[in-house]
């Protein structure tokens, strides 16, 4: 294998024989033996279950590759026959270098153990001599931040502190490459942000692995992706284009017909109750260099589309407050993302949402029509016009490019029918900002400082 490649996987299955009954498993045992002795054919009690079928990849070293799929597409089974845990059933893989694997959680402790003779047992597992652990012992007990329950027996562990031992160990082992499951969704948030911290870090003289169901996650972390579905590998590539493909085919799955319909006359916000705040460095901001210039650019109906077609996105526009289409905004400043859908077939309850993303695809922020209407829900005829309008201020954005995301539906929030989503329906390029913290820059309603007293 060249040394360039951190894992290679070659015509790789995992197949599963599933028995109706436990008789079926006995007779599977003896009888093929004797029809084969007896020259017969040869009977099959089972039904064979492809987990991972005839699935080929190479991850060099240093990316960041990350596994999405539905549940039960066979993304954990993978990851645990490159780790070691689970036998092919055919096919090759190779690794090069010490892997450290987070999995199931709980996976790889012993639960009569205590966390201090799990992190011995795991550590050494993974490669470590006692010494190296005895150096690292510290930094994984202050990492993992649980306090005395690490003289406690595992099985005593909530969910929680299960991973945050479990990563704690993997993120001092000195690992070539990280294998991650989904586990990191157990954690609390600010252990979630510490391990974040790191796979930063790791991912500078790292490869990392990993099976994630946030397309954001995928998108914001990893240089490359892989789909898995039903254990055939449907699409590699860069990670926007394919979880953008992913999500247009799970939206087309869960697409339910509507069988109640409501019919209501439209009902206008009223906006004089919107309380409005003007961030008091408007003024200086825009004056000088520091101003958060956003070039628009035209809304894009042949962008990548799905839905069934009955309504149809034909505008979509930023507005001042006079209603004139802008094709320049500065950030802070108040505007209305206007969407102007035509309804080629009579709908109920529609909603009209929208989603602004960066260049790597990450949702900033957005927002849909649905809470506005749930207590009175629209009808609206074919042949009709549909306009929703969002006002809001524009964040001061670092300089970049940025993308609209638009979306009308039918239903509810859990419950939906996609008529139209179209990725990338406007693109804006933010060519000069203040600094800012974060991936957008909230206009402030107050910025103080005081001295106090001194006490």
């Amino acid at each position: 294998m060249s040394s360039e490649i951190a894992i290679t996987v070659q015509n790789l299955c995992k197949h599963y024989q599933i028995y109706a009954q436990p008789k079926d498993r006995l007779k599977q045992f003896l009888l093929p033996r004797l029809q084969k002795i007896l020259g017969k054919r040869q009977t099959k009690f089972y039904k064979e279950f492809k987990a991972i079928d005839d699935i080929s990849f190479e991850v060099r070293k240093g990316e960041t590759v990350g596994i999405i799929g539905r549940n039960g597409s066979g993304k954990s089974t993978l990851l645990q026959m490159i780790c070691g845990t689970i036998t092919p059933t055919s096919g090759h893989i190779e690794t090069r270098g010490r892997i450290a694997a987070l999995l199931e959680l709980g996976s790889g402790f012993n639960p009569e153990f205590t966390g201090r003779e799990n992190v011995y047992l795991n550590a050494s597992i993974l490669g470590l001599t006692e010494k190296e652990i005895d150096a690292s012992y510290q930094k994984i007990l202050d990492f993992a931040d649980i306090g005395d329950f690490i003289n406690q027996p595992t099985k005593t562990y909530s969910s929680g502190m299960m991973v945050r031992l479990a990563f704690s160990v993997i993120a001092h082992v000195n690992a070539d490459i990280l294998v991650i499951d989904e586990a990191l969704a157990v954690g609390d948030a600010f252990f979630t942000q510490k391990c974040m911290r790191f796979l930063r870090n790791f991912m500078e003289t790292g490869t990392i692995f990993f099976v994630s169901h946030d397309t954001n996650a995928i998108r914001s972390l990893c240089n490359r992706a892989i789909w898995i579905d039903k254990g055939v590998l449907i699409e590699e590539g860069r990670p926007k284009e394919l979880c953008e493909h992913y999500l247009e085919e799970f939206f087309k799955s869960q697409q339910t017909h509507l069988e109640e319909k409501k019919q209501t006359n439209f009902s206008a916000i009223d906006e004089s109750q919107i309380l409005d705040y003007l961030d008091q460095r408007n003024q200086f901001i825009n004056n000088s260099n520091l101003r958060n210039d956003l070039k628009i650019f035209r809304f894009n109906p042949s962008a990548a589309s799905l839905g069934t077609g009955d309504a149809i996105i034909s505008s979509v526009k930023l507005l001042d407050e006079s209603s004139n289409p802008l094709s320049w905004v500065v950030g802070g400043e108040l505007v209305a993302l206007e969407v102007v859908v035509s309804i080629k077939k009579s709908i109920s309850s529609p909603i009209v949402g929208f989603f602004i993303k960066d260049r790597l695809g990450q949702n900033l922020f957005g927002d849909n029509t649905f809470l506005e209407y749930i207590d009175q829900p629209l009808h609206v005829n074919s042949g009709q016009v549909l306009i929703a309008s969002f006002g809001f201020r524009m964040p001061r954005l670092p300089a970049g490019e940025y993308s609209i995301t638009i979306a009308v539906a039918e239903g509810n929030q859990s419950q939906h029918v996609h008529h139209h989503w179209i990725h990338d329906a406007m693109f804006f390029v933010s060519e000069s900002s203040s600094d800012v913290s974060g991936l957008v820059g909230i206009p402030m309603h107050e910025i103080k400082m005081r001295i106090g007293l001194n006490a």
